[in-house]
C-alpha cells in the first residue's frame, strides 16, 4: 500500500473508532413555545440523547408561533419543539417545503392540552355559558381561530355573545386572578397552574376533538415537532440524527411520568404541581395509524375553512417519516 493511502485508511479508522459524543457536536437552534408539549426537547437534552445522536441544541424561546414561522423561513432556527400545525400549514401553503413535521402532538379530553377554563367564582357549567362573557386566548392566529371555531360550534358568536383577546402565555393566571378575564382558552401546564392556584376552575378540555372534529376520543393534531426544509436538504445526515434523538425522548414522554419532573425547570411550575400535569399524546409520524392520519388532514381543512390557513394543504405534503 503506498504512504499517502495507508494515511488515507489510518485516518478513517481513527475517526470510526471514535465515539460520536467525542466529536465536534453540530449546533442547531430550536425554536419552543413555553407549553407543556415541549417536553420532548427538554427530555431529550436533559437525557442526554441530542449529546448520544453528535447534536448540540440552543433553545430559541418565542412566545407566539407566527415568530418560530419566521425564524424557520429565515434560518435563524432550524427545528421547532411544538409548532401549531396551523402555522405551518400555513407557510406551506404559500412557500411549499418551508417545514416538515416529524412528531405530532395529539390532544383531547384524556390527553389534556387545550381547554376553557373559568375564573373562580363563575357559575359557567358549559361553553354556552360564556354568553357575555370576556375571554383570553394562547397567542396566535391558530389558537386563536380554534378558540373561536369551538366556541361557534357551541353556539356563541363573537362579538354578540362573547369577547376574546389574546394573550401572551405569562399572564393567564393571573389575568383570570385579577377578575380581568371571566375565562380562558389555555394550554397545558398554565390551566394547572391556575387551578391549583385557585384562579380558575377548568370548565371543558379537548374541546377541538370535540366540537370541531365530531369525535371526542379523536386526536386533534394542534402541534408537532418540525425541521425546516432547508435544514433537511442541506443537512440530511444531521437531521436523522436530531430526529432519532427526538424519538427517544416521545417515547420517554409516552411511558414514563418522571418526565414531568422537568416541568418545574422550564416552565414555571412548581414540584407540586408538576406530577399532575396532563400531557399531549405525542406520536412520531412514523407511527402515525390511518385514522390519525384522517383526523389530521380534517383538522387542517377546519384550519383552511376558517381562513387561518389560506389555501389547501395535502397535510402528507407536511409530514416527515424517520
Amino acid at each position: 500500500m503506498k504512504t499517502s493511502s495507508l494515511r488515507r485508511a489510518l485516518v478513517v479508522a481513527l475517526a470510526a473508532a471514535v465515539p460520536l459524543a467525542a466529536l465536534a457536536q453540530d449546533k442547531i437552534k430550536v425554536g419552543v413555545f413555553p407549553s407543556s408539549s415541549a417536553l420532548p426537547f427538554y427530555v431529550a437534552l436533559e437525557r442526554g440523547y441530542f449529546k448520544e445522536a453528535g447534536i448540540e441544541p440552543e433553545a430559541v424561546v418565542f412566545n407566539a408561533h407566527p415568530l418560530t414561522v419566521q425564524a424557520l423561513v429565515t434560518g435563524d432556527v432550524q427545528a421547532a419543539a411544538n409548532l401549531v400545525t396551523l402555522e405551518g400549514a400555513n407557510i406551506n401553503q404559500r412557500r411549499p417545503g418551508t417545514l416538515s413535521y416529524i412528531s405530532l402532538n395529539g390532544q383531547n379530553a384524556q390527553y389534556i392540552t387545550e381547554q376553557f377554563i373559568v375564573k373562580n367564582g363563575s357559575t359557567a357549567k358549559t361553553l354556552a355559558d360564556l354568553k357575555g362573557a370576556k375571554i383570553l386566548s394562547a397567542p396566535g392566529p391558530a389558537n386563536l381561530g380554534a378558540a373561536k371555531a369551538v366556541l361557534k360550534a357551541a353556539g356563541l358568536e363573537e362579538g354578540k355573545d362573547y369577547s376574546i383577546q389574546e394573550q401572551q402565555m405569562g399572564v393567564h393566571v393571573g389575568a383570570l386572578q385579577a377578575g380581568t378575564f371571566d375565562a380562558g382558552y389555555t394550554l397545558e401546564p398554565v390551566a394547572s397552574v391556575a387551578i391549583r392556584n385557585g384562579a380558575a376552575r377548568r370548565l371543558e378540555a379537548g374541546v377541538i376533538s370535540t366540537y370541531l372534529l365530531g369525535r371526542k376520543e379523536a386526536l386533534a393534531f394542534a402541534a408537532g415537532g418540525a425541521l425546516s426544509g432547508e435544514f433537511l436538504a442541506k443537512q440530511p445526515a444531521v437531521a436523522a440524527r436530531y430526529a432519532a434523538a427526538w424519538a427517544k425522548a416521545v417515547k420517554d414522554v409516552d411511558t414514563d411520568p418522571k418526565v414531568r419532573d422537568l416541568l418545574p425547570k422550564y416552565m414555571n411550575t412548581s414540584a407540586e404541581i408538576a406530577p399532575t400535569v396532563p400531557l399531549a399524546k405525542i406520536v412520531m409520524v412514523k407511527d402515525l395509524k390511518a385514522q390519525d392520519l384522517t383526523d389530521f388532514q380534517k383538522f387542517v381543512d377546519i384550519g383552511v375553512a376558517q381562513g387561518v390557513v389560506k389555501g389547501a394543504v395535502d397535510t402528507k405534503s407536511m409530514v416527515k417519516a424517520f
